[in-house]
């Protein structure tokens, strides 16, 4: 049968309605910086970052009789289904002409903060297509087809290759405007790694048409610096990554990052986004962390810790230095998005 055929499956009875439940749970990103951008005939953006489990975007999608949306992000859930509806090959000729609805209800039981540096827009947005395609049946797509469905990959890729497979993601860059970065590396970290989040009420970061503004300011990274982050990842971050090399990734990621935050200071007027989130990334290397940086556009800082213990023992000890708005603990996300049939 065609794609343009394909109907939403219709139950036989309000049991079998009741049944039908496709889950999806899908953890954070964290961005640690940027390679380039600005440089004529160059790659633009490009960077590296890890897949997180927590905090948790989790979402179910059920038989209706009429579409309708549940929970936090509703709005943002909607456009990406509008967006689903022209783009998907899989979505059925007859619901583009029922204005583009299907006959569901999604519900967004958890969600990461937005615009926090953790990549909610695109977790949600290749959630859902991920989501809406196995309730469908149609056949598994690539991460690259996810983010073209609901319009994402503008700028970081990071989120777009992390979504299927989860672990430390490095990402080239992009030639063109409708390029999707391609995937460069990925390496799975070691499970017993935690990462602390540590959000300290600061303003939410920038993202959408601010986010465009803050580029079109920034001057061109230097050749170097971009040289000089490449090094860090090939001959650093990555290999001690594969090595399970803990003292070693976290001094890489605190270099890398502290690197690439200086091609925004322009914008942000220093490494990191305030005071506020450099004296905070200056505590927890105080407190003897050494992988601690800022997520993106921040307020996120995040700390890299061996385990559990010494990540709760972290999260205390800022608490009681430190007025925070909220913390997470989360092991590294070697696995990806989950889809649960119930």
């Amino acid at each position: 049968m065609p794609c343009s055929a394909i109907m939403w499956p219709q139950p036989e009875s309000e049991v079998e309605m009741a049944e039908r439940v496709v889950s999806v749970v899908a953890g954070s990103r964290l961005h640690f910086g940027m390679l380039s951008f600005g440089q004529s005939g160059l790659r633009q953006f490009g960077g590296a970052g890890a897949m997180i489990a927590e905090p948790a975007l989790r979402l179910g999608i059920r038989e209706s009789d009429r579409f309708e949306v549940h929970g936090p992000l509703s709005d943002r859930v909607r456009q990406h289904v509008a967006h689903l509806s022209r783009h998907a090959p899989w979505w059925g000729s007859s619901i583009r002409e029922n204005s583009g609805a299907p006959p569901l209800s999604i519900t967004v039981e958890s969600a990461p903060p937005q615009h926090a540096g953790l990549g909610s827009g695109t977790q949600l947005g290749m959630a859902l297509a991920r989501g809406l395609a196995a309730y469908l049946g149609a056949p598994d797509a690539t991460a690259e087809q996810l983010a073209r469905w609901v319009g994402r990959g503008r700028r970081s890729a990071v989120g777009i290759h992390g979504t299927l497979g989860g672990g430390l993601i490095v990402e080239g860059g992009k030639l063109r405007d409708d390029e999707i970065s391609p995937l460069v590396s990925r390496v799975a970290l070691a499970e017993q790694w935690r990462f602390v989040l540590l959000l300290p009420g600061e303003s939410a970061g920038l993202s959408g048409e601010t986010e465009q503004r803050a580029f079109d300011r920034l001057p061109p990274v230097p050749l170097a610096t971009t040289a000089a982050l490449c090094r860090e990842l090939v001959c650093e971050l990555v290999p001690a990554a594969s090595q399970g090399d803990f003292e070693r990734f976290g001094e890489s990621l605190y270099r890398y990052g502290r690197l690439a935050g200086e091609c925004f200071a322009a914008v942000q007027g220093g490494i990191y986004a305030s005071p506020a989130l450099a004296s905070l990334i200056e505590r927890c290397r105080t407190l003897g962390v050494a992988g601690v940086g800022q997520s993106s556009w921040g307020p996120t800082v995040f700390a890299l810790c061996r385990g559990q213990n010494e990540a709760e023992k972290l999260i205390a000890a800022i608490r009681d230095a430190m007025p925070l708005s909220a913390s997470y603990l989360a092991a590294p996300d070697n696995q990806g998005l989950r889809v649960i049939f119930r």
